[in-house]
């Protein structure tokens, strides 16, 4: 599997996350990039969080008003079929790489985008880890970093290997 960044977003804390040219991605995230909930955002297990365009785009169908950034991902991917992420997985994002640690669970700070946007992006079968979903990683995937380095939009996306 590969693909390419289309936006890499940071914030001083919550969302939405605004566009920038490039970003270090080290052990805790983003050059730049701060949680305004520290307590449930970030760490080294949720240093990264990534959210396909194709999810965003089939939200933006369903009538919620979203674009790159909005959801507080950092990674903005583009081409990347995200049914098929996995907890375990190594990419390449850039110069970085990254691990995929786990779905991201939605909160209610996305409720600013609309009634019902929780329940579009995540359901009990996610909850369990059931690939089969439909709205599998349509909420977006945390990822840790094992290779620091710089991400820019354009840059190539691509699986490396899957660790389980």
């Amino acid at each position: 599997m590969h693909g390419a960044v289309l936006q890499v977003s940071v914030s001083r804390g919550g969302l939405p996350k605004r566009a920038v040219p490039e970003s270090e991605i080290g052990p805790l995230g983003l050059a730049g990039d701060d949680h305004a909930h520290p307590q449930f955002h970030g760490g080294p297990r949720q240093a990264v969080l990534l959210i396909s365009s194709e999810a965003i785009a089939e939200l933006v169908r369903l009538g919620f008003p979203l674009y790159p950034g909005a959801l507080g991902e950092n990674i903005t991917t583009k081409g990347v079929d995200h049914k098929q992420w996995r907890a375990g997985q190594r990419w390449r994002v850039g110069q970085a790489v990254i691990e995929f640690t786990k779905p991201r669970t939605p909160c209610h700070q996305l409720d600013v985008y609309g009634v019902g946007i929780q329940e579009a992006v995540h359901d009990a079968r996610v909850k369990t880890g059931d690939t089969s979903s439909p709205k599998w990683a349509m909420s977006g995937f945390y990822a840790s970093v094992v290779q620091p380095g710089i991400v820019r939009p354009g840059d190539p996306i691509l699986l490396l290997d899957q660790i389980v």
